[in-house]
């Protein structure tokens, strides 16, 4: 097998091609690591590895054999060093055991070679931390990949990986799948382990993990082999009928769909990225769809206020394990201005703020529940215009908290509202910018709706099929 041959194949197709015999998982672990070596002169995506050899994974699993990478934050694996980001682990710290998600990737069969780059704790949509430098958008090398799942995403993107792990507490699977034209499923909360380090309630419950994936297919069949319950779960939600798997080319009947291209926020929408959506939402409607303009209403300045606090509050209490496992004391010295800014911030606060932020977060919650009722999908862009200029998202800017908050969601704003109310939304790669880069559009439903969104997900890679679109930087031609 060469890499035109491996990187045309998704997560899917190679554990189908490794049970046949057809290659062997010694074979695509080679060119997986070949693959990640040359891409990442380009995009420096790579916080650990490539391995000398895939970390254990169950030799009967699902995707046995199939070359996966992990994102240097939260879900990490035994005895593999994770700096999440920070220059307060740059010697990395090798934790004892796995996290229940790792141990269901391993079962799963995925062959982990490497780890992923992050901006600091997770808290940016780009991909720039000091200690591991600028990672890189494949599609145009100027450009971020987004974040901040920004290493994975970029590593699938380019064919050096078919799927990679990533999580998301503001949009983090899916602002980087749309920059890289990828598909990113955020699920339900509490659909994905988190635990045991952290618990369900992690970021106010705004945390969520998963992975990015280049087709509806493989969020499916993965998202069936990681959505296990652990005992002392906080959050244990209802099953899906049948596999997810099984919905991929099932009929979604005629849904109701309602179209925002607005943001929340105010701020403006590229206007490439407001036709692309318009485009779905006529597909759609040729599908026999019902698709109108409408969207649920909220005050956007309480939502950043609440979710500042949050972040702050989370970034504070991260912060302070990392210091009673390293035995280094925090500060400018050692975190990114940003970062310590938010930090300050959310040891300053009070039990009653925090209730304060909750309480915006419950009623935003329900008035989006009460949308829901009335419209079976909320369809709009995922991020406000196609991938941005490294260097937008300054993590070293002089803001404080609440401007930095600021700053990333009013660049992305259609991504937060849905880590707040804890729903499903999907990012997919329908359309490209005249100058060739990714547009993604979102796809976003009710509690437990990952059934539906799969089904109509599915139905639009069909209609509007992108898996033939590469980047410039990818494993068949460096």
């Amino acid at each position: 097998m060469n890499f035109e041959e491996y990187s045309a194949q998704d997560a899917t197709g190679l554990a189908a091609m490794v049970a046949a015999g057809e290659v062997t998982a010694d074979e695509l672990a080679t060119l997986a690591t070949e693959g990640i070596k040359a891409v990442n002169e380009q995009i420096n995506a790579v916080a650990s590895g490539p391995f000398d050899s895939p970390l254990d994974y169950a030799s009967d699993g699902t995707f046995a054999g199939v070359p996966f990478v992990i994102k240097d934050l939260v879900c990490h694996a035994e005895g593999v060093p994770t700096r999440m980001g920070t220059r307060m682990l740059a010697d990395g710290l090798t934790p004892p055991s796995d996290t229940h998600l790792m141990e269901r990737f391993r079962a799963s069969g995925l062959a982990t070679v490497a780890s992923t780059t992050t901006p600091e704790f997770g808290y940016s949509a780009n991909t720039e931390a000091l200690v591991y430098g600028s990672t890189r958008n494949p599609w145009d090398t100027s450009r971020s990949p987004g974040g901040s799942s920004g290493g994975s995403a970029a590593l699938v993107a380019t064919g050096a990986v078919p799927v990679a792990h990533a999580n998301d507490g503001g949009g983090s699977i899916r602002i980087p799948a749309a920059v890289n034209g990828l598909v990113g499923l955020k699920p339900s909360r509490g659909r994905v382990p988190i635990g045991p380090d952290v618990d369900g309630n992690a970021l106010s419950g705004m945390a969520i993990e998963f992975a990015v994936t280049r087709s509806v297919r493989d969020a499916a069949a993965l998202l069936d082999e990681v959505a296990v319950s652990f005992p002392g779960d906080r959050f244990i939600i209802a099953p899906p009928e049948r596999p997810w798997a099984q919905e991929v080319g099932a009929d979604p009947g005629t849904l109701r769909i309602a179209l925002h291209t607005d943001t929340w926020s105010g701020t403006a929408v590229d206007p490439e990225v407001v036709a692309a959506t318009e485009q779905v939402a006529r597909t759609l409607e040729e599908a026999g769809h019902h698709v109108e303009r409408a969207t649920p209403t909220f005050d956007w300045d309480e939502f950043l206020e609440a979710t500042a606090k949050a972040w702050a509050a989370f970034l504070a209490e991260s912060v302070a394990g990392v210091e009673a496992m390293s035995g280094k004391t925090a500060g400018p010295d050692n975190l990114e201005a940003t970062t310590w800014a938010c930090v300050q911030y959310g040891r300053s606060l009070s039990v009653l703020e925090m209730a304060a932020a909750n309480a915006t977060f419950n009623a935003i919650s329900r008035e989006v529940g009460q949308f829901f009722q009335s419209y079976d999908v909320l369809l709009t862009p995922t991020t406000n215009h196609p991938a941005m200029e490294l260097g937008y998202l300054d993590a070293n800017a002089d803001l404080d908290a609440l401007g930095w908050t600021r700053r990333i969601f009013e660049a992305f704003s259609f991504t937060p509202l849905f880590n707040t109310t804890g729903t499903p939304a999907i990012s997919l790669p329908l359309v490209e910018s005249r100058g060739g880069l990714p547009i993604g559009v979102q796809l976003a439903g009710s509690m437990c709706s990952e059934s539906m969104l799969v089904r109509l997900a599915a139905q639009l890679e069909t209609a509007m099929p992108w898996a033939s679109r590469r980047p410039g930087v990818h494993v068949s031609n460096v």
